[in-house]
């Protein structure tokens, strides 16, 4: 599978990174060993992320080197619009990649069905777009409208503009609830929720507290021909094993949980967690 993505190195608590035609080096929590000083990227990348204080940081671009407004690299048959945010982040989690397969080979299986996809948490729509190549009907849902435009753009340059997918800016507890009131069923519901959050009238998101009552409620989403559930998090604590026993509360099924890593040199670098429940 193509990918123009790399994990040049990583340690002393950042990553050095391969992306496209830029090098970028930013924070790493879980990178806790040595980095490789022997690799010139680390004092030369192009650009470098510097968390401050209050949580957000800067982007410091190399001597010579602009950072620029946007590029587009190819990860697991997805294509994605990359840009520099206040967070840190780029628009892709990587760690991703391999779900976005799982994804289309499950949706393939059952090509001659209706099959509907709910996407939560969805921020720029690599699941989205991994989903809607394989045929499926998405419903795409995150809080932040800048996330939702920005998966508007992967999704157009995949070439998904006739696809059927619904963009919906709403708060997740919000619309599950309303959902649940028109009675409407998907065949599969991916979510990636984050540590902390607000909805889009500011509505709070607490992982410890909404993560159980949440997944309780979307069991009563799940059609007569429900297929899979996919749950991944990179919250402290949420490891495979927790996440696989969160997902007992769907019932009889197949589960996989793991670790999702991304490799560099000999060794991987954790990033979180996901798991795979498959309906028998």
């Amino acid at each position: 599978m193509i990918s123009e993505y790399q994990l040049i190195d990583c340690g002393d608590f950042e990553k050095l990174e391969r992306i496209g035609t830029s090098i970028i080096r930013r924070p790493s929590p879980q990178a806790v060993w040595g980095r490789d000083r022997s690799i010139n990227e680390w004092e030369t990348p192009c650009t470098r992320y510097l968390r401050r204080p209050d949580g957000n940081g800067d982007w410091v671009p190399s001597s010579g080197k602009a950072i620029p407004d946007y590029w587009d690299v190819e990860h697991f048959g997805v294509r994605l619009r990359l840009r520099c945010t206040g967070f840190g982040h780029v628009g892709g989690f990587f760690e991703q990649g391999p779900n976005w397969d799982q994804f289309r080979e499950l949706i393939s299986k059952r090509s001659n069905e209706e099959y509907r996809v709910l996407n939560l948490f969805a921020y720029t729509g690599g699941a989205t777009v991994a989903c809607a190549q394989a045929g499926a009907s998405v419903v795409h849902l995150d809080a932040s409208k800048t996330s939702v435009t920005w998966a508007k753009e992967n999704a157009d340059l995949n070439q998904l503009e006739n696809a059927s997918i619904r963009y919906i800016t709403d708060d997740v507890k919000t619309f599950v609830d309303r959902e649940i009131r028109r009675n409407n069923k998907y065949e599969a519901i991916i979510l990636d929720p984050p540590s902390f959050g607000r909805g889009t009238k500011k509505q709070v998101w607490k992982i410890e507290e909404d993560m159980v009552p949440l997944l309780d409620k979307l069991t009563e989403l799940m059609s007569d021909k429900f297929h899979f559930l996919s749950l991944s998090s990179h919250s402290q604590g949420y490891t495979p094993i927790a996440l696989e026993n969160l997902t007992r509360i769907f019932g009889d099924g197949t589960v996989e949980s793991k670790e999702m890593t991304v490799p560099f040199k000999s060794c991987e670098l954790s990033s979180g967690a996901t798991t795979l429940w498959i309906k028998k």
